[in-house]
């Protein structure tokens, strides 16, 4: 797939590393900002949706205001199921009465739950952390990250293979992580100065598909000749599948979706060897 690209589009956390460890940093940040009576269940919650044994899963969708979790069908965006916090599923009827249209999410109320980051943070802002409480310790796991406390596994034949790559196809690399903490993580794993062209603070999902369209368009890309990389159906698989590009899937639990252009790997690592 990728020999006959000519543009590779690139996530960064949980597709150039994949390492998780920080994900735990954050949980157990947010976890001390909870009341006395919460902190347990934060926890407790957290290690439940670890273990698949909670509706609170990546993929889905939660609802703050109405403390609903949402199946969504992936590229209309149109609920398909609708749980409570303890399971109990909402009928037809008033699924489809409360979410007629497409969901819109805004990261705030409406959260698109596409990768490790959301599931800590969801946890917290159910059982009363706030927001504003939420983003300091976003922040601070950040700070941890670029520290020498921090360790980062680089993937074996990654530099290789996108030195190669570099050199007949057009290197893109769009992440919701800010530029600074870019420039940290890409020194931190030996790839630095890599990319032809760097789209931090992506705002993915709201925007990736506008942000793809926009490289198709300037690059004056065929659909099919671009390939989406990423771990995050939500930002960078069902968005670039719809607008007839290609993926490739980081998915480490397996996964029964079938599509004639999308691959599906458990590590990238799987792609540096071919």
């Amino acid at each position: 797939m990728i020999d006959q690209a000519e543009c590779l589009i690139f996530d960064l956390d949980g597709t150039l590393y994949e390492d998780t460890d920080h994900f735990e940093y954050y949980a157990q940040l947010l976890q001390k900002r909870a009341s006395i009576e919460n902190s347990p269940q934060v926890k407790q919650d957290y290690h439940k949706v670890l273990a698949g044994n909670h509706p609170l899963q990546i993929g889905k969708v939660y609802d703050l205001e109405e403390d609903v979790i949402i199946t969504v069908d992936p590229f209309s965006n149109q609920a398909r199921k609708v749980e409570t916090w303890r399971g109990e599923v909402w009928s037809k009827r008033r699924m489809e009465k409360t979410y007629p249209d497409s969901l819109a999410y805004d990261l705030e109320k409406l959260i698109a739950l596409g990768d490790g980051w959301w599931l800590p943070f969801s946890i917290a802002r159910h059982y009363g952390v706030s927001a504003e409480e939420a983003r300091e310790c976003y922040d601070q796991t950040k700070e941890y990250m670029v520290s020498d406390q921090f360790s980062l596994t680089k993937t074996e034949g990654l530099r290789d293979s996108l030195l190669k790559w570099r050199e007949e196809k057009r290197l893109v690399l769009i992440t919701n992580s800010e530029a600074h903490d870019v420039d940290h993580i890409l020194h931190r794993i030996d790839l630095t100065d890599m990319f032809h062209e760097r789209i931090p603070s992506a705002a993915k999902p709201l925007h990736t598909t506008e942000l793809f369209e926009t490289l198709l368009r300037n690059g004056k890309y065929t659909a099919e000749s671009v390939i989406s990389i990423g771990d995050n159906f939500m930002n960078e698989i069902g968005p670039a599948l719809a607008l007839g590009m290609k993926a490739i899937w980081i998915h480490p639990p397996g996964s029964e979706w079938d599509h004639k252009d999308l691959k599906i790997v458990k590590s990238f690592e799987e792609c540096t060897k071919t």
